[in-house]
């Protein structure tokens, strides 16, 4: 599935690039209306950019409840082939990954059996401080889920990261939250980047990237929210298929750190920022390899952050 009006640089970029999480802040919607939106934009031109709909493993009960719901209401609309579209989901185990596995499977179980598969859980986030929380993540990925582990974004990746890849899961970074200081330095995250390449571990990012490029932006949605400088979506995921690409930790810096989108070219064959230059095709790579998706509680905002800099 391809963006309309979009490029080919820009379709290998954004593909299924957006986990929506709206059930968390600054949105924090209720569940019946983080499904309806869900919902919308499995329908909308630029569903091509959705990934999975983020939900706590302590919430899969009122999700199948609100998916029912919304599932009943579709098939109600012209477009009754969304309400068919299998939804993946991505789910966040708690304080007890085991109970988290067993719901898990059961749910997935449930979903195959009752409603055709209607909605499967195919990737499960979860935290870890120590190599023994990385130990006890495995056992979430005994369904064959794909499993993120969270590392602290300012801590020490080693010995986290090779834990990780000793077990086969991948690894996610927050990148930004709703006060200031939740907001990792480029040098933090350019070296997660790296330590993350350098394991050949998969990646993923979460929260502050709801806009397309770096630069001052409100925390929330209050009329007298705080501003901070933020991560730009694009400026990480260039980052990381420069990395992933053979790219310096210091030019990695610098590309997160770059806040005048004019300094970013799209064609239909690459991206040039500076005297870089990233293909298509590396970016297809690097997307399949590695830098996967990117978490956030808004899919509005970073489609018309594209559009703004016409890349839709």
């Amino acid at each position: 599935m391809t963006l309309v009006g979009a490029s080919p640089v820009v379709d290998a970029l954004t593909a299924e690039v957006v986990d929506y999480a709206g059930l968390f802040p600054p949105a924090a919607l209720d569940m019946a209306t983080a499904v309806r939106r869900y919902a919308a934009y499995l329908a909308s031109d630029e569903r091509a950019l959705l990934g999975r709909f983020v939900v706590p493993v302590a919430r899969l009960e009122e999700f199948e409840h609100e998916l029912e719901a919304a599932t009943r209401a579709l098939h109600t609309e012209p477009r009754t082939d969304i309400g068919a579209r299998t939804w993946r989901l991505a789910a966040l185990a708690g304080d007890d990954p085991l109970a988290d596995s067993r719901r898990i499977a059961a749910f997935n179980a449930a979903q195959r059996a009752v409603r055709g598969g209607h909605a499967l859980i195919d990737t499960v986030e979860t935290r870890a401080a120590r190599t023994d929380d990385v130990v006890t993540a495995a056992a979430l990925a005994h369904g064959g889920q794909v499993v993120f582990v969270e590392v602290p974004s300012t801590g020490e990746l080693d010995p986290l990261l090779p834990a990780v890849a000793r077990y086969g899961l991948g690894a996610k970074v927050r990148t930004g939250g709703v006060t200031p200081d939740a907001i990792p330095p480029a040098a933090s995250v350019a070296r997660f980047l790296v330590a993350a390449s350098c394991a050949h571990v998969p990646c993923k990012a979460t929260a502050g990237l709801h806009h397309a490029f770096r630069g001052r932006y409100p925390l929330t949605y209050a009329t007298d929210s705080p501003q901070a400088i933020m991560h730009g979506f694009v400026n990480v995921l260039l980052a990381a298929a420069l990395v992933h690409g053979g790219g310096q930790e210091r030019e990695a810096v610098m590309l997160l750190d770059e806040m005048d989108p004019s300094a970013f070219e799209f064609d239909a064959t690459e991206v040039r920022w500076r005297q870089h230059r990233i293909a298509a095709a590396q970016l297809r790579v690097a997307r399949a390899e590695f830098i996967r998706s990117f978490g956030s509680c808004s899919f509005d905002e970073p489609v018309e952050t594209l559009r703004a800099r016409q890349l839709l």
